[in-house]
C-alpha cells in the first residue's frame, strides 16, 4: 500500500520492548507481556498484514478501555483496507463511536480517508445523520490523538443564552468581592 510508511521491516517498539519493572513484573519476569494479552492476540490472528497497525489499535484498545473507561470496546477487522477499527460507547447507554487506530507516520490521502469513512463508519438510525469516525492518531512514544471526522458539514449546538451566561459570571464576581 501506498500510505504505509516505507521501510518498516520489524515490529514496533514501543513499552513492551524493554519495558519498565513494573511491566516486568505483570508478566511474570518477562517484558513482553503485550504479547500474551489475548486482545492483542486476536488482532494478530486478523487477515491485517502491517503489525504497526495492530500495534496502535491495541494502545488504542487500551487507551479506551482503561484510560478512559469506555465500554464495550471491540476490535473489528477490515481486511479490505487492513485496518482494525475499534466499536466502543463513550457511556453505557451511549451510541456505539468507531474508532480507526493509524500510526502517526502512515500517510493518508483523501481519497483514503474517504474510502475509510465509506466501509468503517456504522449506520445510523436516522438518514439525515452524516457518518463519522474518529481517527486515532498514535504517535511512537505511545501518544494518542482523537479527531473526529464527519462525511459533510455538522451544525455546531447553539449557544447558550448569552444573557445568562453574562448574568452567571456577574453572580460569580459578586461572590469573590464579598468574601
Amino acid at each position: 500500500m501506498e500510505e504505509q510508511a516505507a521501510g518498516r521491516a520489524e515490529e514496533p517498539r514501543g513499552h513492551a520492548e524493554g519495558g519498565s519493572g513494573a511491566e516486568k513484573g505483570r508478566a511474570g519476569g518477562s517484558g513482553d507481556w503485550m504479547a500474551a494479552h489475548p486482545t492483542f492476540t486476536a488482532m494478530m490472528s486478523l487477515d491485517i498484514s502491517d503489525s504497526s497497525q495492530i500495534y496502535a489499535a491495541f494502545l488504542v484498545y487500551l487507551d479506551l478501555l482503561e484510560g478512559r473507561s469506555w465500554h464495550e470496546v471491540k476490535h473489528v477487522g477490515l481486511a479490505e483496507l487492513q485496518l482494525v477499527c475499534l466499536h466502543a460507547r463513550e457511556r453505557e447507554e451511549g451510541d456505539l463511536q468507531v474508532m480507526v487506530p493509524i500510526p502517526a507516520d502512515v500517510l493518508v490521502s483523501h481519497e483514503r480517508l474517504r474510502e475509510i469513512m465509506k466501509k468503517a463508519a456504522l449506520p445510523h438510525d436516522d438518514p439525515d445523520t452524516p457518518l463519522s469516525i474518529t481517527l486515532a492518531i498514535v504517535e511512537t512514544d505511545s501518544t494518542i490523538v482523537y479527531y473526529k471526522m464527519t462525511d459533510g458539514f455538522v451544525l455546531p449546538e447553539p449557544p447558550d443564552d448569552t444573557e445568562d451566561a453574562d448574568n452567571k459570571q456577574w453572580k460569580r464576581k459578586r461572590r469573590k468581592l464579598s468574601k
